[in-house]
């Protein structure tokens, strides 16, 4: 079976394993919805698929002011909080509480930093800086393992602001310095 005839079979059948999968885009209507949309059927010839709701109103269509495309599962809306967490993630994992603080973050994000450490703490169960400390940590764990770079070559492309803070949380997590751990005294 094709993608086609797979995906208009689940359309007649409004069945929600493909919703989110693909959209249906109404060539007379020019509207667009989600496979679990109980409007009546369009004809076969009047349709087509498109992978996303982006996809869609690319191509000219809008959406379903019943089914609500924007809200199908894996759109940020369906995630809900979640998605912000998630590109709060993101951004962390690419050092933006080295260069900035929780605030600043929250401002990117377009929350406040209390809400964002409450989402944090919901949905990770620690606070954007444990979880900023943890990257960095982790970084330069792999860091120390994988390479032979200078300490301080580790700690600030860890993102460590100091050596002297390197060594301290380092040795506050495993409970060794990072020089013992490289030379393998760390049993």
């Amino acid at each position: 079976m094709d993608q086609f005839a797979e995906w208009d079979a689940a359309r007649k059948r409004c069945d929600p394993k493909y919703d989110g999968v693909f959209f249906i885009a109404v060539k007379t209507t020019k509207i667009y919805c989600r496979p679990v949309c109980r409007v009546r059927s369009p004809l076969r010839k009047n349709i087509t698929f498109f992978p996303s709701a982006a996809a869609c109103e690319q191509n000219g269509f809008r959406p379903c002011l019943r089914c609500r495309p924007e809200t199908a599962p894996f759109s940020p809306a369906w995630k809900g909080t979640r998605s912000t967490v998630e590109r709060a993630l993101k951004l962390i994992q690419k050092g933006a509480l080295n260069e900035m603080n929780v605030e600043a973050l929250a401002n990117k994000l377009g929350v406040g930093a209390r809400h964002l450490s409450r989402l944090f703490n919901e949905h990770i169960g620690a606070s954007p800086t444990a979880v900023a400390k943890t990257m960095r940590i982790q970084k330069a764990k792999r860091l120390l393992d994988e390479t032979t770079l200078p300490m301080t070559e580790v700690a600030f492309r860890a993102g460590f602001c100091s050596l002297s803070r390197f060594n301290a949380v380092f040795k506050e997590t495993y409970k060794r310095s990072p020089s013992e751990i490289r030379s393998g005294q760390a049993n």
